[in-house]
């Protein structure tokens, strides 16, 4: 078993790496690597992508790493390897990016990624800080998981899932965002686990034991 946390200049992969690796030793779920090397994302058993910033900017500095992607795609389509995207990487898995400009992501999850925009004027943007989760669907990754455990999350876009399947949990904040969707053996978080404490830790602990 070998965990993957893809490596694209998208931030500081610090924290992740230390979160994921502590959880693997913890579950003696194999070893956890940060890298861009195609050959390890496709020969990896389980992957992690993180991102930080604009959506069109992450897309553009995954594609940018010759064949990356495409072990990427290869690996989690093909030979449905578990992948987890946190933040940005979570909104590359929808069908549009609308930030700035149109942008494609890999259409795992139907729906476009969109500017949050509160009913409440005096919540500001970018939604930034703690949340309590609203748990909508059961999943093995969220076992442990429930409604009334906070997240931390720093965004000003959100995935507008359009299948209510797919969408696995959400959150309140003048309205509501999406927190969590997945598909197959997908799964993404608009979170940072790595950043949420004990549900955060348990939700990575989950994921490097599921067996889609």
């Amino acid at each position: 078993m070998s965990t993957v946390l893809i490596d694209y200049d998208s931030g500081n992969l610090h924290s992740a790496e230390k979160a994921f690796q502590r959880m693997a030793a913890e579950g003696g779920h194999g070893p956890v690597t940060v890298s861009a090397d195609p050959d390890l994302v496709g020969k990896a058993t389980r992957l992690v992508l993180p991102g930080d910033g604009a959506f069109p900017a992450c897309r553009r500095g995954l594609q940018a790493i010759d064949g990356l992607e495409e072990a990427l795609l290869d690996a989690v389509e093909r030979r449905g390897v578990p992948f987890l995207g946190i933040c940005v990487g979570m909104q590359m898995m929808a069908a549009w990016g609308r930030e700035y400009d149109d942008v494609p992501g890999f259409d795992w999850i139907a729906g476009d990624v969109i500017k949050i925009t509160p009913e409440d004027a005096a919540l500001k943007v970018p939604h930034m800080g703690w949340n309590d989760l609203v748990i909508e669907r059961p999943h093995p990754v969220l076992a442990g998981i429930e409604t009334g455990d906070h997240a931390y999350f720093v965004h000003s876009y959100h995935l507008a899932a359009t299948e209510p399947a797919q969408r696995l949990a959400r959150v309140d904040y003048g309205g509501s965002v999406t927190a969590i969707v997945g598909s197959e053996n997908r799964i993404g978080t608009q979170f940072h686990p790595e950043k949420s404490q004990s549900a955060g830790l348990r939700l990575i602990a989950n994921f490097l034991a599921w067996s889609p």
